[in-house]
């Protein structure tokens, strides 16, 4: 059972890494919709500001208190966030509010920080506040996806990827109900594993459709980590509870590779070196999520 020091830093954390990436979606979705469905593009960009806002406050409150385990990942905020996050807003006009990441990128870890009853009472309120949000969003994501199926409206963005979007809130929002019954969320790591080589995969699809035709070699990379998390998820499907280990160090191995592939790519996207319709948040986007996952797998890892 999750109490004190342990429930308030899983819950920052998880916040701070999760509210970041559905905020970012809502920046997808506006950038994605054309004019005429401005009143969506509203939608998307209050709650994008919904999240600025309880995020803003979730740093101010994280400060001092996570692992420096969390911060040092990179799965926060990386070297090219801010650069991203500028690039796309001059590219498009959509507003983005720097100022969090700089926030965010000012983030340190104290051992001496002190865990107080009153302040797991307030994380508890603010993890319902983020489930009160994630539910709007959900909500939100699921009606644009209906639209989108039934020829209703169109989307600069794939159908199965806003799809993708929708299964990330979902996951985000069991992960913080199971926080709230204080159950340890290192439980059902198989499960874990799955979601996050589905991800992972996706990714590799994702890259591969929106790069330019020219780009034939990063074409043949894609491609290849695609089918790389096809297998390995189909094996983690298949693993039995006791070979939990063997699978784990595989996914590790493959999930820092497409880690510095993603990390190459956000670089060369924001150098403008690379030809493609890919944007540079959304390339830090993934970049972050594999930093994730890949703490996610290290945490684990020290049980083998």
């Amino acid at each position: 059972m999750l109490e004190g020091k342990e429930f308030i830093q899983k819950s920052l954390e998880l916040n701070l890494f999760f509210g970041r990436i559905m905020k970012e979606h809502m920046t997808f979705i506006q950038v994605s919709l054309p004019i005429k469905n401005s009143n969506y593009i509203l939608e998307a960009d209050e709650l994008k500001r919904s999240f600025e806002g309880v995020l803003f406050e979730t740093v101010e409150v994280a400060n001092g208190a996570i692992a420096k385990e969390s911060i040092d990942s990179n799965e926060l905020v990386t070297p090219f966030t801010l650069d991203a996050e500028r690039i796309l807003e001059d590219l498009t006009g959509v507003c983005i509010n720097k100022d969090l990441t700089l926030a965010e990128l000012q983030l340190v870890s104290d051992p001496d920080f002190k865990f107080t009853p009153s302040l797991e009472n307030y994380v508890f309120d603010l993890n319902n506040r983020y489930i009160n949000l994630m539910q709007e969003t959900i909500d939100f994501k699921e009606r644009l996806s209906t639209q989108f199926r039934d020829c209703d409206i169109f989307m600069f963005i794939y159908p199965s990827m806003l799809h993708h979007l929708i299964e990330e809130g979902q996951f985000y929002l069991n992960t913080l109900f199971r926080l709230q019954e204080r159950r340890k969320i290192t439980e059902d790591m198989l499960k874990k594993e799955i979601f996050w080589d589905e991800i992972m995969g996706e990714h590799a699809q994702y890259i591969r459709g929106l790069l330019d035709p020219s780009e034939k070699k990063l074409f043949q990379v894609a491609d290849s980590f695609a089918e790389l998390f096809e297998k390995l998820l189909k094996e983690t499907k298949e693993t039995d509870k006791k070979d939990i280990c063997k699978i784990t160090k595989k996914n590790f191995q493959a999930t820092k590779e497409i880690k510095e592939f993603k990390g190459d790519s956000t670089e060369g996207i924001i150098q403008c070196k690379i030809k493609s319709i890919i944007n540079p948040l959304l390339a830090d986007h993934t970049l972050r999520e594999a930093n994730r996952y890949l703490r996610v797998l290290r945490e684990y890892l020290k049980k083998c």
